[in-house]
């Protein structure tokens, strides 16, 4: 395997994007975009976001493998590729047992979709894998740049870097909720939840972290939102996800739990105290 991507220390993490959001996010200094959601496999909207920036990389989290066959993917990769080298991480995943019809044994699904992205000339390198448990988390630096986790605490961090080894990516997304208000912050926390709370694959990753189940029952315990929902103020939230760096993450898309309007200014009062610009 190659070189890690280099994506920067923080990433913005959403829904989606616009060219000129985009633009805003690198102009404070923001190394990538995270997108969230299982989009189409054409991709199209990645090129006008890429077309409108310099530097800046997009990722995408996740692809999900149900939803998008591998060959499409590739072409797509393929073409982004081609117009902005070196500017796109292909996240992928598996999505939820409870969600998805199609849903099988993750490692094998995830092992012949890799099989078709391999023949298909999309490098190891220039995609990673939504992993939580060890043998995803394993599958994703043997097989990609490394690993993209969600809704997990520092301490897994540090796990899954003992798992990957010191040369895969690893890449945890940790929502904020730009608030000192700890009532409000944990109000917003338990609405993100909730769909967690009903996944197994979520579940039973907090229960590997020592959460028990009064704390993973519906709406879940203020030790668990506490644990995986950062707020406070920006210098707090800050030192919090720099917590991640330094159990041994490379880059943390931050999801900003606020509405679409407040985006960008809260990135701006997060990049100081992140020593970004």
């Amino acid at each position: 395997m190659s070189a890690k991507p280099d994506l920067g220390r923080f990433a913005s993490f959403g829904m989606g994007v616009t060219p000129e959001d985009a633009a805003a996010i690198e102009a404070l200094g923001y190394g990538a975009v995270w997108v969230a959601g299982s989009p189409p496999a054409e991709l199209d909207w990645v090129d006008p976001v890429l077309e409108e920036t310099r530097t800046l990389k997009l990722a995408t989290g996740i692809v999900n493998i149900w939803t998008a066959p591998a060959e499409a993917v590739s072409a797509s990769f393929h073409r982004i590729e081609n117009a902005y080298p070196g500017r796109f991480l292909l996240g992928i995943g598996v999505g939820h047992p409870e969600a998805d019809a199609q849903f099988t044994k993750p490692i094998t699904a995830l092992n012949s979709y890799l099989d078709v992205l391999d023949e298909h000339g999309v490098p190891p390198q220039r995609r990673a894998l939504a992993a939580l448990g060890p043998q995803v988390l394993k599958l994703s630096a043997r097989r990609s740049a490394g690993a993209h986790p969600v809704l997990v605490t520092p301490e897994h961090t540090a796990r899954a870097r003992e798992l990957i080894g010191p040369d895969a990516f690893l890449a945890p997304a940790v929502p904020v909720v730009p608030t000192t208000d700890v009532e409000q912050a944990r109000a917003v926390g338990r609405k993100t939840l909730e769909l967690y709370l009903g996944l197994s694959n979520y579940l039973n990753n907090w229960k590997r972290l020592g959460f028990t189940e009064d704390d993973i029952t519906r709406p879940g315990s203020d030790r668990l939102v506490d644990s995986l929902i950062v707020y406070g103020t920006p210098e707090t939230i800050a030192a919090r996800l720099t917590e991640h760096i330094d159990a041994g993450a490379d880059h943390v898309p931050i999801q900003l739990l606020t509405s679409p309007a407040k985006v960008i200014p809260t990135l701006a009062d997060l990049a100081g105290p992140l020593g970004l610009g």
